[in-house]
């Protein structure tokens, strides 16, 4: 997954690690494998691919991820795989 990172080190994702009950939900919705659980606990291990969809915090029962959608130009991105139409400028002029 690394070939479709945009941008590196703005995702606003985070996970409360205290409050994770390892149910592995995250893991199993996340489209881009930012997840992996071991030992009943999740960790963020491509934090760069998450592409701000909300899934894996709308999934979580435990309410121990929070990420704000768009933050790191999520409709950017699709936009981009599905119209083929990249950025002319920029990063700050792309989202």
């Amino acid at each position: 997954m690394h070939k479709l990172r945009y941008l590196t080190g703005v995702a606003s994702l985070q996970l409360d690690a205290a409050a994770c009950l390892g149910c592995g939900l995250c893991q199993t919705v996340c489209p881009h494998g930012v997840f992996v659980v071991e030992n009943r606990q999740a960790r963020i291990v491509e934090a760069d691919g998450c592409m701000e969809c909300g899934a894996c915090a709308m999934n979580c029962p435990a309410n121990a991820i929070s990420v704000k959608p768009g933050v790191g130009c999520a409709a950017y991105i699709i936009r981009t795989w599905l119209k083929g139409k990249g950025c002319s400028g920029g990063a700050g002029e792309c989202c």
